[in-house]
């Protein structure tokens, strides 16, 4: 049996590993249930890699986005390692032949959206398999404290329940107390076990700015502060509009959103990641899962909705451990529109209801009718022709999906497919006996291998052309190839539907948490609060102020923030800082007063240090200036 260390420098060329990750991975080799909280960039995914290549059998690697887990397939499949995805935009047969490829064909890794795991089809096959390890990626998605819970998440207890004696691995970025407990009591650990690296970035300096022309300020940093660059904002419009701004002022830009398709998104990619463009404007759909070491800035043109995702986000600066920045530009309009964006988040019962009643006509489902059945759906038209506000309606989704009246899910197809269905020698006598076929049939198997094996990527486009045809006959044939059940034919799509889990009821029948929507509503706006009072204070070290955030306290300023560089001015010990403020906010608690008064009444200190500390807190608004009287901020 290898060693860890023995494959760490066989597939990833390393001689040693980082911070923590060796003890995970002897752990998990032991059988024991852990929860690895690593910062982001801290390795995770070595985490689980190596053990399940240690052990005999397969991994189920949980994850909740389609695009990274086929990011890191490629990347393991580049090490010569067999691993496959399985996600929600494989029909049934694609999932069938992947499935029992796991069970027979050697693979090391499977890679699956938590929403496959109702499948029956799934949990079947999965029963089958020498499961050796069960990993959960983004773990913090389980946990209704966390900043991104998914109810689909819940659905990984089921792979407990048919391997109860695999170990199980959740690994997450960005957890606080409450989500680190919830996350091992959901996925029923036998013991709890934490792993915790220091969430401390000794290299990244945090710059708070509230600016009311950001584009300028944007601009202004950029030219200074020179190298790789992302800058996050709220929307796709926003996306384009800053982008052609900073290539308007020479700045090397291009955006990256969600509604980009698959060939845009990752050619936009890769040419940042060589450096071929600098600045990725980009939505929160970007950067998971990209390692690029040398981001010098990170800039967040909003203020982000939680402390979680801006401290993910931040952490994709400086992984090369050399100086970088992190930027967040906000104004008074920022403040409200988050305020707005939380309230948009947790909608009335009324309205809950009244949509799900919209619903019901928009797809013409009689009450007791419709359960497993799927709609396709359009959020833009259904907005549009009910009058509604398209966030809204997207929450009311996700809430009745928490509820367990319906399901949203996005089917992507970005590129057609095939598998033929015939053995060779079968398909050999259609083709004498089909002449008309034979042609085309003869261009599949010159163009595509593994065809008979699995769903094989095709390109309409390359094969009308290498015909001499259009693409339209391409189609045209592969259709009719499919109806007589010479081949399996996948059309590429993208489209968002809907399913009911359960037959329409009366909308008054409807049983809403209103208690737990409550509860839910109020801890996002305390995390909404949180984020802004880390906005606009003024005093205390914003590194300090993260760390203790998820419970990591240090007794020391990073030194580098924007806090702590006016601090730093003032050439006062961070002791003598804090008895000093203490004392003149007493003296300041009941009246206002002069600064000669204030300095006659703190008798440790010298004058100048007094006046320098009372100075610092005029600047940063903790007092407020007035003639000749000093008082404390109200």
């Amino acid at each position: 049996m290898q060693t860890p260390k023995e494959i760490l420098l066989k597939y990833w060329g390393y001689s040693s590993f980082r911070e923590n990750q060796e003890e995970i991975i002897k752990m998990i080799i032991n059988n024991k249930d852990t929860l690895a909280l690593l910062p982001t960039g801290g390795g995770k995914s070595i985490c689980y890699q190596i053990p399940s290549l240690i052990m005999d059998g397969i991994c189920i690697v949980v994850s909740p986005l389609i695009s990274l887990m086929k990011d890191q397939v490629e990347d393991i499949k580049s090490k010569g390692i067999k691993a496959i995805t399985i996600t929600s935009d494989l029909d049934f047969k694609e999932v069938d032949i992947a499935l029992t490829n796991c069970i027979f064909g050697g693979y090391k890794f499977l890679y699956i959206s938590p929403e496959k795991l109702q499948n029956e089809l799934v949990q079947s096959k999965i029963s089958e398999m020498n499961v050796n390890l069960i990993a959960v990626d983004e773990a913090h998605c389980i946990s209704e404290w966390g900043h991104n819970f998914r109810p689909s998440y819940r659905n990984i207890s089921l792979i407990r329940e048919i391997h109860p004696n695999s170990p199980v691995i959740a690994l997450t970025a960005t957890a606080t107390k409450d989500v680190v407990s919830d996350i091992q009591e959901n996925l029923d650990f036998k013991k709890p076990n934490l792993v915790q690296s220091s969430f401390y970035r000794e290299n990244l300096s945090y710059i708070v700015i509230k600016e009311q022309d950001k584009k300028r300020k944007l601009i202004n940093i950029l030219n200074k502060i020179h190298g790789s660059a992302i800058v996050y904002v709220k929307s796709r419009k926003d996306c384009e509009k800053i982008s052609k701004i900073l290539v308007e002022n020479n700045i090397s830009a291009n955006y990256y959103h969600a509604g980009l398709n698959i060939d845009q998104r990752n050619k936009r990619q890769e040419n940042w990641k060589k450096s071929k463009s600098r600045v990725m404007v980009a939505t929160n759909a970007f950067g998971m899962g990209i390692d690029k070491p040398d981001v010098r800035l990170v800039i967040h043109f909003h203020i982000p909705s939680t402390i979680e995702s801006y401290f993910q986000e931040t952490g994709r600066a400086g992984r090369d451990e050399k100086e970088s920045f992190a930027v967040l530009l906000y104004n008074s309009t920022d403040e409200k529109y988050l305020r707005d964006f939380v309230e948009l988040h947790f909608p009335s019962v009324k309205e809950i209801k009244e949509c799900y009643q919209n619903l019901a006509n928009h797809f013409q489902i009689a009450v007791n009718n419709g359960g497993e059945e799927n709609f396709d759906f359009d959020l833009s038209d259904y907005s549009e022709k009910y009058k509604t506000n398209s966030l809204r309606t997207y929450n009311i989704l996700r809430y009745l999906e928490k509820e367990n009246y319906l399901k949203l899910q996005n089917i992507y197809n970005n590129s057609s497919k095939i598998h033929v269905k015939m053995e060779h020698s079968e398909l050999y006598k259609f083709q004498i006996s089909n002449k008309y076929f034979d042609p085309y049939i003869k261009l599949l198997l010159r163009s595509y291998s593994g065809l008979f094996e699995d769903f094989v990527n095709i390109n309409e486009t390359l094969l009308a052309g290498r015909s001499k045809t259009n693409e339209n006959k391409i189609i045209e044939v592969l259709k009719k190839l499919q109806e007589l059940e010479v081949l399996d034919y996948l059309p590429k799509k993208q489209v968002t539907q809907i399913i009911y889990l359960q037959n329409r009821v009366d909308e008054k029948y409807l049983n809403l948490s209103e208690d737990k929507q409550k509860e839910n509503k109020d801890s996002e706006i305390k995390r909404m609060n949180f984020i802004l009072n880390y906005c606009n204070q003024n005093s205390a070290c914003r590194t300090e102020i993260l760390l203790s955030y998820f419970g990591e306290h240090q007794n020391f300023r990073c030194g580098k923030c924007d806090i702590c560089r006016k601090r730093n001015k003032l050439e006062i010990s961070d002791l003598k800082f804090a008895k000093i403020k203490k004392q003149v906010l007493i003296i300041l608690s009941e009246e206002s007063k002069t600064l000669i008064e204030i300095c006659d009444l703190i008798k440790d200190f010298r004058e100048e240090k007094i006046i320098k500390v009372i100075n610092f807190l005029i600047e940063n608004s903790e007092l407020i200036s007035e003639g000749n009287k000093i008082r404390k901020q109200t």
